[in-house]
């Protein structure tokens, strides 16, 4: 039954988790996404969801054994962020390098030091090369629709790839907001049973993980980047079926546009900043400015391809990034600008939001204030 409630970024990424079924869950707390791991287990211990919690001693023990429960071939979620997806690092593309389509929850969180617990970027960008897809929600709604398809994508065997689900931690992993909670007999024909090929199986033996020489090591890696390709193919074609299931939609699964017909100046956001940016293109608008919003909601596998055809008409493009890569740019801009180098149009990189610093109207206002009067991007303080 379809329920509509009014809950957490977390609770809905429970809530889908739940729906999809996993039979491992994995888990070691860290803020500001515990509270997906503490609603997982009310789930389990009321009985509704049939699963075995496994309360490890650390993020390096949770990515482990979400290794170990693909490696049997069931369904498997963690949730993670910050220092704790810094931990897991040593096994992050050890997952993905064995084509284990796990999903994983990240309440994104500024990589200490100096300590700070608040919202930015910086602890998925550090993984960005890892071999794990990775998407950004602006809405707790988002969220939930976003773990199941992130299932149905990752599960796809011309794909077969990790992914991170993205959620900006406590200004949408705390907020509570309207949710539609789908019903289980739906999202069963949306995501079928899990049913791995590749799997630990003594009468068809197979090696996961192994050492791999200077002779095979290069086409483990080329295989995953040509499964990242797939990915661009898959992640649309499962967006266009789940809008069709449920009438919900975010741009292609890739990139949506604001306002973008006769843009003139653009911002390329992700995340909760994007709602911001909404509001204030909804308002320079009315003022008579042509400017429009990019959302990226899939930022790897990088979409190449969408963000040239949909900025090359523009004069100039702003690109809000919540990292910075110290002693270059910010990530994002690093693959816009790759991206656009063959085209006319003006990039400039902003740095904004690091440590929980607010990306309020004012700041993306001044971004588009200086992409207008020909300025270089700044870090937006």
């Amino acid at each position: 039954m379809v329920k509509n409630v009014v809950i957490s970024g977390s609770d809905a990424i429970a809530e889908a988790v739940k729906l999809c079924k996993p039979k491992v869950c994995p888990m070691y707390p860290i803020t500001p996404s515990t509270l997906v791991p503490e609603k997982i287990s009310e789930f389990i211990n009321d009985g509704v969801l049939e699963a075995e919690m496994i309360n490890v001693e650390s993020e390096h023990s949770a990515a482990s054994a979400l290794f170990g429960a693909y490696a049997i071939g069931v369904r498997a979620f963690t949730a993670s962020a910050s220092n704790g997806i810094a931990l897991m690092h040593e096994i992050l593309p050890i997952i993905s390098a064995s084509r284990f389509p796990a999903v994983m929850s990240v309440a994104n969180r500024t990589i200490s030091g100096p300590i700070n617990i608040w919202n930015d970027h910086s602890d998925a960008m550090s993984e960005r090369d890892q071999g794990w897809i990775q998407m950004y929600c602006e809405s707790s709604q988002e969220a939930f629709d976003t773990i199941i398809m992130a299932y149905k994508i990752a599960e796809k065997e011309n794909v077969s790839l990790p992914i991170m689900v993205c959620i900006d931690g406590f200004s949408l992993s705390h907020v509570y907001e309207p949710v539609q909670i789908e019903d289980q007999k739906k999202v069963d024909a949306f995501l079928p049973k899990y049913n791995p090929k590749n799997i630990l199986d003594i009468k068809n033996p197979k090696t996961f993980g192994p050492i791999a020489f200077p002779n095979s090591f290069f086409e483990f890696h080329e295989q995953e980047q040509l499964a990242m390709k797939e990915a661009l193919k898959e992640i649309p074609l499962a967006h266009t079926e789940f809008a069709s299931m449920f009438g919900r939609k975010y741009g292609n699964g890739l990139i949506e546009l604001i306002e973008m017909k006769d843009a003139e100046y653009a911002l390329i956001a992700n995340g909760t900043s994007v709602g911001t940016t909404r509001v204030v293109v909804e308002e320079l608008r009315k003022e008579g400015k042509k400017v429009g919003l990019i959302k990226l909601k899939t930022f790897r596998p990088f979409p190449k391809e969408e963000i040239i055809n949909s900025c090359k008409n523009l004069k100039a493009v702003g690109i809000i990034d919540r990292h910075v890569s110290l002693g270059s740019e910010g990530a994002i801009t690093l693959d816009v600008k790759a991206a656009l180098k063959d085209e006319k149009v003006r990039v400039e990189g902003f740095i904004s939001g690091l440590g929980g610093r607010d990306i309020d109207k004012t700041r993306i206002k001044k971004a588009f204030e200086i992409l207008e009067k020909g300025g270089k991007g700044i870090w937006l303080k």
